[in-house]
């Protein structure tokens, strides 16, 4: 006899989750992604400055132990290794043209390394002597390749002339650390300078009276300076925020970022965009001791892109073409990033096979409704782009307890859920057959192996938020239909024991978090009046 069917049947299906609210992958965040990383540990000191060569093939420089490493940028194997510092090295600088290299240390000296790879010269060309404490910040101007400054713990910025290794000028304008600076890329007399004191110091080399020309006031230490590629404006980094400030208008702020959470320690400029496209679009690039890289687009002022590392980030590098990228941390760990290029593929423009051009493959005549042999095809005839595809709905297996509740079986359909392991589906068919009003009538047929696959079940998901609301009120008809069944059993028992053991315990939770609550909201009102 053909069984009964009332209209047509859906497939119980899981309710749609609340969607998350973080936001889609953009092509910005594809194209940061897109750096293959590669680490190199067991440095053991901190990367204390990590430079790039301004020429190809953009080499990288950086400054740990005693020591000044050049990294190959394809394979990042150490191409060179100047150990001449009796103490801690500082801040590798590459001269305009690339071909020499300068760095400070802990011994207060700024050394000259000749960086040609085939001599392998370690000895320095120069040294200059004067300052009377560490030196941290050590920069080449961007179109002079005669001078650079220096700056250090003894709060003086030295101007100096490399040729005959003297000083030209000294600036005694800071009144703590000096920590950071840059040059300026649109004049080679203009550079700036952070320090300890929460400031940050423009310098004109042509005044000999050793005074600033503009003074910036961060609000914390500065760690790091850097000119953006207009040269009109300058971003600060010092406590967990980076400024933004209008060199042009007289050191005015022009957007505040505080979107880390510890100290940030490095920023450097990238470009967003393909490599030689003319749309190349910049972006201030932040580390900090939280371990978080940030991606800042300072036209539109917002954060467009963060990545995560699992220790606390130092200094931060990327080459000119934007290609390599380079993060020191403080565990002596540099995390190495290289965008995969395109491969080129031979063609006639590049020469063909052998030197003889390229093959042209001979065009297959299309078929056409015009043409006899079109109607003739078989059913293995692939598809040309000019078809129309129709496929086949796949046929969808459905779940046991689905053909079950198809066929009103709905005892076993609730017991073939309950032996799965999903409680989304377990749930849904329970939704179905309080729609049929036959859940309270399953639960009353139950033997009592099945009665303790459901008390299990109930013990497990009945606190959680999701699906709490139902089952605490599914558990209370449960122990009311089945009182004397599960006096009878000791499993049963066990069951139903746990089950209000659960409860409490997620009651005492709940409780709790009231009280936090309380405790908060008025700090958060007081904060919020502010």
């Amino acid at each position: 006899m053909a069984e009964t069917q009332i209209g047509k049947f859906y497939p119980v299906k899981p309710r749609p989750r609340i969607p998350s609210k973080k936001p889609s992958s953009t092509p910005e965040s594809k194209f940061w992604r897109s750096f293959t990383t590669h680490e190199l540990s067991n440095l053991i000191f901190p990367i204390t400055s990590i430079e790039f060569s301004p020429n190809p093939p953009h080499h990288i420089a950086a400054t740990f132990s005693a020591s000044l490493t050049l990294y190959n940028p394809q394979s990042f194997v150490p191409s060179l290794r100047i150990a001449k510092f009796p103490d801690l090295a500082y801040s590798a600088s590459f001269r305009p043209d690339g071909k020499l290299i300068a760095a400070g240390g802990e011994s207060g000296v700024v050394q000259i390394f000749d960086v040609n790879l085939e001599k392998k010269m370690e000895n320095p060309l120069r040294q200059l002597r004067g300052h009377r404490g560490a030196v941290h910040i050590v920069r080449y101007s961007k179109f002079d390749k005669l001078h650079l400054f220096s700056g250090g713990d003894d709060c003086v910025v030295r101007y100096w002339d490399v040729v005959s290794g003297s000083q030209v000028v000294s600036f005694d304008g800071h009144k703590d650390y000096v920590r950071c600076g840059a040059a300026s890329p649109a004049n080679s007399d203009f550079f700036a300078t952070g320090s300890y004191d929460h400031t940050v110091k423009l310098w004109d080399s042509r005044v000999s009276t050793g005074r600033s020309v503009l003074e910036i006031v961060h609000g914390n230490p500065v760690e790091d300076v850097i000119f953006l590629p207009s040269g009109g404006l300058v971003a600060t980094a010092g406590g967990n925020s980076v400024k933004i400030w209008d060199v042009i208008g007289g050191g005015r702020l022009v957007y505040a970022l505080e979107s880390h959470n510890k100290t940030v320690t490095s920023i450097c400029i990238g470009k967003f965009g393909n490599e030689g496209v003319e749309d190349q679009q910049n972006r201030l690039l932040s580390v900090s001791l939280d371990g978080y890289m940030k991606a800042f687009d300072y036209s539109a002022f917002k954060v467009t892109h963060t990545m995560r590392y699992p220790m606390p980030l130092l200094s931060i590098a990327v080459s000119p073409d934007c290609s390599t990228r380079a993060i020191g941390t403080s565990n002596g760990v540099i995390y190495f990033g290289k965008r995969k290029k395109k491969e080129e593929t031979l063609d006639g423009n590049a020469g063909g096979l052998m030197g003889f051009g390229s093959i042209e493959e001979p065009e297959k005549r299309v078929l056409r409704p015009t043409y006899y042999r079109y109607f003739q095809r078989g059913q293995n005839e692939k598809a040309s782009k000019e078809d129309y595809v129709i496929k086949k709905a796949k046929k969808l297996k459905g779940a046991k307890h689905n053909k079950l509740l198809k066929k009103f079986r709905h005892r076993e359909a609730l017991v073939a859920a309950l032996n799965t392991s999903d409680p989304q589906e377990i749930v849904e068919v329970m939704y179905e057959l309080v729609a049929r009003r036959k859940l309270l009538k399953c639960v009353s047929n139950l033997d009592k192996d099945e009665l303790g696959l459901l008390l299990r079940f109930l013990e497990k998901y009945s606190t959680m938020p999701t699906y709490s609301g139902f089952l605490l009120q599914l558990t209370n008809k449960v122990l009311q239909l089945r009182a004397g069944d599960v006096t009878d059993s000791d499993v049963l028992k066990k069951h139903v024991q746990n089950l209000k053991r659960s409860i409490l315990e997620e009651i005492h939770i709940q409780q709790s978090l009231q009280e936090v609550q309380g405790i908060i909201s008025p700090l958060l009102r007081i904060v919020a009046k502010r």
